[in-house]
C-alpha cells in the first residue's frame, strides 16, 4: 500500500483500529507506518486473555513493514479511542527506535479529532541502541 498524503496515514490507522482485537479492553488502537519507499504499513492491537501475550498497534504496523522487505520508517500515526492523544508504551518506543531516526514525525490522534506531533527521539530519549553493544561477547 503507498500514499503520500499526511492524511492517508490517518484514514488508513482509523480503518484498521476497527479491526482491533480488543474484547478484554475494549481499548481499540491503529498505526500506520510510512516506510522510507513510500509504502504504508498498518497494524492493529490485538488483545489475548493472557494480557502480556497480546500485541500492540504499532509493533503490527512494524511486523508488516519488515514482512514487505523494509526496515526504515520515515512517519508514523496512531489513533485511539481516548480523551487525549496517547503515546506508544515504552516496549513499542523502542521498537520505533530501531527502525526510525530521532527526527522521525510520530502524529498521535484521538478518534475526536485531537492531535499531537512529536518525534520518535522526544518519545524516546536515550534509546538503547547497536553502538551500545560495541565490545559485547569480548
Amino acid at each position: 500500500m503507498t500514499a503520500q498524503d499526511p492524511s492517508s496515514l490517518l484514514a488508513i490507522a482509523t480503518a484498521v483500529r476497527t479491526r482491533a482485537y480488543a474484547p478484554y479492553s475494549r481499548f481499540r488502537v491503529g498505526a500506520a507506518i510510512r516506510s522510507a519507499s513510500g509504502a504504508v504499513h498498518a497494524g492493529c492491537n490485538v488483545e489475548n486473555v493472557a494480557y502480556p501475550e497480546g500485541l500492540c498497534a504499532e509493533a503490527g504496523a512494524i511486523a508488516a513493514m519488515v514482512a514487505a522487505g523494509e526496515t526504515a520508517i520515515a512517519e508514523v500515526l496512531v489513533i485511539a479511542d481516548s480523551p487525549e492523544p496517547v503515546p506508544p508504551c515504552g516496549g513499542c518506543r523502542q521498537k520505533l527506535a530501531e527502525f526510525a531516526a530521532p527526527d522521525v514525525p510520530v502524529t498521535l490522534c484521538t478518534t475526536s479529532g485531537a492531535r499531537q506531533v512529536t518525534t520518535v527521539g522526544a518519545l524516546l530519549p536515550g534509546a538503547f541502541a547497536a553502538a551500545h553493544l560495541a565490545g559485547a561477547g569480548a
